[in-house]
């Protein structure tokens, strides 16, 4: 028997809610898959439209989860690329690449084929990167 039948939430930390819905729903074309708020706490998570899981959690560094210091930690951390890390899958990386840089979205490497795939790297507004792949359809 497994122990574990999916992974349902990844989590990228955000530096502001809707700058980050402005990125991933409105340039990435993902979707809102939740958006709840409870005292002070806001609970945003997105996703590949038409797919229940995973969920993306954006979540922006402060009280309830951390304290101000280290939530400026993170920030800074987040600033720098040093702590988010998002993959997406796609079959067609070099008209997704070509899509987005049409809506202005800055990339920090073109679509290039490796062999095993073709992907290319961006950074969302905070700093996070972010990899696009088509992987290598695998013969046999």
């Amino acid at each position: 028997m497994k122990n574990f039948t999916a992974i349902t939430h990844a989590h990228i930390w955000v530096l502001d809610h809707q700058e980050a819905l402005d990125f991933y729903v409105g340039k990435l074309g993902l979707e809102v898959k939740a958006d709840y708020t409870r005292g002070g706490f806001r609970w945003l998570t997105v996703g590949v439209p038409g797919e229940p899981i995973p969920e993306i959690v954006l979540d922006v560094p402060g009280p309830p989860v951390m304290d101000e210091k280290t939530a400026q930690q993170v920030r800074d951390l987040v600033t720098k690329g040093a702590i988010g890390f998002l993959a997406l899958k796609t079959d067609d990386c070099f008209g997704t690449y070509e899509r987005l840089r049409a809506k202005g979205v800055e990339f920090t490497q073109e679509a290039i084929d490796h062999g095993y795939g073709i992907d290319c790297g961006l950074r969302d507004p905070f700093g996070n990167q972010i990899r696009i792949l088509q992987p290598k359809t695998r013969q046999g």
